[in-house]
């Protein structure tokens, strides 16, 4: 089976990469989907956000980085794959638990969720732009292969 992990990783941390790592060992393939939303001003270029997440699994055969643009549902109807979302908290569980129940009623497709392990419960993406904004140290938070598409 395949999953399905997308996101706009605005930046990558390394909760998205240990999750993603994660779901590798579960699945035949992962998918990693970098998408745009449409709520929010991405800090970092489509180009280098795709380009940095692209660069952290390169060199692991069974996943694969796309870009998409378009309804995350529909692609993984299309691949015939789960969506696997990572959680951190109840939060996160509630937001993640009504996306769910919206992808199943447009597409039919399932979700499962993986909890974050307890390291990385407090690091996201938002939390690591602030650093960048302010020019705090990233690298504890990031890949170290995508540091170089942040750092431009």
């Amino acid at each position: 089976m395949t999953a399905v992990i997308s996101g706009t990783f605005d930046p990558i941390t390394v909760g998205h990469e240990d999750i993603i790592n994660r779901a590798a060992k579960l699945f035949e393939k992962v998918i990693v989907v970098v998408t745009d939303n449409t709520e929010k001003k991405s800090l970092l270029s489509a180009k280098d956000r795709f380009e940095s997440v692209k660069a952290v699994f390169e060199e692991n055969k069974s996943i694969e980085v796309t870009r998409l643009e378009g309804l995350v549902s529909e692609f993984v109807r299309n691949v015939g794959g789960v969506i696997v979302r990572g959680v951190r908290g109840s939060s996160d569980f509630d937001y993640e638990k009504m996306l769910s129940d919206i992808n199943n009623e447009l597409e039919g497709v399932e979700t499962v969720m993986l909890p974050a392990r307890k390291e990385y419960g407090y690091i996201s993406s938002t939390f690591v732009r602030d650093l960048i904004i302010y020019g705090r140290p990233i690298d504890k938070y990031v890949p170290e292969k995508a540091l170089r598409y942040i750092k431009k």
